[in-house]
Parts: C-alpha cells; structure tokens; sequence
C-alpha cells in the first residue's frame, strides 16, 4: 500500500473512532483501534519529515544572510536523513502475526537430566525478559523432571495490553526457535568435565478461534493420569488430555489443569497455534521458495545459539552475535541478542525492497 493510501485509511479510521456508535461494537473497535495504532507511527513520522523540510528550506535560504542559519540548516540535514530512514523501515511490509501473542515450548533435548535443568534456565530467562519489559506470561503446561528441571513446558507471552506494538512479542520472539545448546558443568558432574547437551524451542502465534478452524471430527482425544516427579502434584483421576490432529498429524497434551475440560481447552489452545504456524510456513514456503534469509525460523532443527558457562559466553550463530554477559542474559537481559536478529531481519527486508523496486 502507498503512503498516502495508509495517510487516508489513518484519517479515516481516526474519524470513525470519534464516532461514539462504532464504540457499541467492541470487536470493531478494538480491530480499528489495533490499526490506528499500527499506522499512528508512519503518519506522525511522514509528518515530522514535513514540518523539517520546511524548516531545512527556510534555514538554507536564510544562511546567505547569517552564517548560523547554515549551522541550523546542517543539523535539519541531518535530521530530515534520520526521519527518512525511519519512515523507510515503518514502510516495511508487516510480518502478519507482528501483533500476536506467542506460545513459546521448551523442549529438553540431548543431554537427559542436564538437559531439562537447561530448560528450566530458558523458561526462567524468558519470563524475566517479559518481565523487564511488561509483557504477560501464562504457564500453560509443564512436564517436571525428577532433579526440578522441565521435560517440556509451554508458556504464553502476551503483549502489554490494548496496545498494537510493532516492536511486540511476535517481532521480537519469533526468532527464537531453533535447538539453544549449553557448554557446562552439570550439578551431576564428579569430575568437573563440561558438558554439551541441548534444548529446543518452538515459537508460535498464538491463534485465535477465527484465525484456524478445527472439525472435531478431525480429532482424536485421549485422556490419561497426569505424571510427575512424585507428591501430591501428581493428579489421582485421568485429568490429563492428548489430542491428535488426524490430517496434520500434530499430538498436542496438557496435564497442569485439575479437570479434564480445562485441559482440552489449554491443549486446543496449543494446537490452534501449531497448526497456523504450519499454514503460514507453507505459504510462505510456496510464495519465496528461493529467498534466503540471514535469520531462518522456518527449520527448527537448526542449532541457533551457544550458551558456554566457563567463558560466560553467549553466541548466536545465524548472525555472528557474541557477548560475554551471559550471567546477565539469564537473568533476563536479553535485549541485545534479540535486536541483533531484529536489526539482522530488516536489513534483509530492506535489500529486498530496494532490488524490488
């Protein structure tokens, strides 16, 4: 879409939300009011490019006359160039699920006990990191291991609320799927020899009901005794549900709720978002089957960052990112990885659009 057919829909849109009648439907005011937000940032900075070129006129045509008109004239330069660049990156095409809310699995891998600690270190350093900058989180499931670490555990992340971020949970989480390997010490560990295991993560948009339809007739729904590492968390009756998607195959199971309904509902949950992840690598798949990318998310199995506790080191592999603050990062500063593959992502996009045009 053109820039002044994005100014129009925002004129638009600003006026039908001044309307008190459309506030009578919720659910179009909250879709309109989502879009507003979403194109508030293009139209105020194309605005401020304006209003700074004027001024970059005026200073230029006056400088003739004082030479501190030259140096205003200089720093406007500078700016209209900075707002320019900014306009360039909002213009970018969205990612669709750029206002989406995630599901994030972390899955212990190679590496058995010391594994599922890794994965209990992982789900720790994300819940900090929405912490930090005030997103929400929902456990959704967990499977515990015996020495406290996590066989599996699927957390919810959702945006600050009632706001459309274009720098939100999807744009900045998305890339982090893939296998995250660990170079340590385990607690197990007599000889004090390091030790490689791995843990993978799966990060999805999480779907709503109208996003992906689902026939009943295409499940099968089994429901089993939830496990555990022992203790009264472990449930008495068959709480537990595992659902199978027969055309895609996709096996999905919830076991922390204490009804059965409760868990169906948290493992539908999980499978609505599985199956739109599918659908939209598909696509995306078929539409850029050539395209490569600096930042893949589409192969899972990749290994994508090294944490080493020795050198306190953490190193993300697709864009050469290396740090040694790892004690940090753990503790949920993660804003810097992830910008890396953030900066990485646009640049790309940015080739893209200039080849294109």
């Amino acid at each position: 879409m053109k820039l002044d057919e994005l100014i129009s829909e925002y004129t638009d849109i600003e006026g039908r939300l001044a309307d008190p009648s459309v506030h009578a439907d919720q659910a179009l005011a909250r879709k309109l009011g989502k879009r507003y937000a979403q194109l508030r940032p293009i139209v105020e900075t194309y605005r401020e490019l304006g209003s700074t070129e004027d001024d970059l006129a005026a200073a230029r045509e006056l400088a003739g006359e004082d030479p501190a008109f030259a140096a205003e004239a200089e720093e406007l330069e500078k700016r209209a160039g900075d707002l320019e660049e900014r306009l360039r990156h909002l213009l970018l095409p969205r990612d669709p699920s750029d206002d989406k809310d995630v599901l994030l699995e972390i899955k212990a891998g190679e590496g058995g006990e010391e594994s599922a600690l890794f994965a209990g270190d992982l789900l720790r350093m994300y819940l900090r990191f929405a912490e930090r900058i005030g997103w929400k989180t929902e456990i959704i499931d967990t499977h515990p291991s015996d020495l406290g670490g996590y066989k599996d555990v699927t957390v919810a992340v959702k945006n600050k609320s009632g706001t459309a971020d274009a720098e939100g949970v999807w744009t900045r989480l998305k890339f982090e799927g893939g296998v995250h390997r660990v170079q340590r010490v385990p607690a197990t560990e007599s000889q004090g020899r390091i030790h490689t295991s791995a843990v993978g993560v799966l990060v999805t948009p999480e779907a709503e009901e109208v996003d992906v339809q689902i026939d009943p007739n295409d499940l099968r729904i089994d429901v089993y005794r939830s496990s555990g590492p022992g203790g009264q968390s472990v449930n008495t009756t068959d709480s537990a549900v595992r659902i199978t998607h027969l055309p895609s195959g996709v096996v999905v199971s919830c076991q922390n709720e204490k009804s059965q309904l409760q868990n169906k509902e948290q493992a539908l949950r999980i499978l609505r978002s599985r199956l739109l992840a599918m659908a939209q690598e598909e696509a995306e798949a078929a539409a850029s089957a050539e395209r490569k990318s600096q930042v893949r998310t589409v192969d899972r199995s990749e290994r994508v960052r090294t944490y080493n506790y020795p050198e306190n080191r953490i190193s993300d592999h697709r864009v050469g990112y290396k740090a040694y603050n790892l004690d940090q990062v753990l503790d949920g500063d993660l804003h810097n990885v992830v910008q890396a593959l953030v900066d990485a992502d646009t640049e790309r996009r940015l080739a893209e659009a200039q080849q294109s045009s």
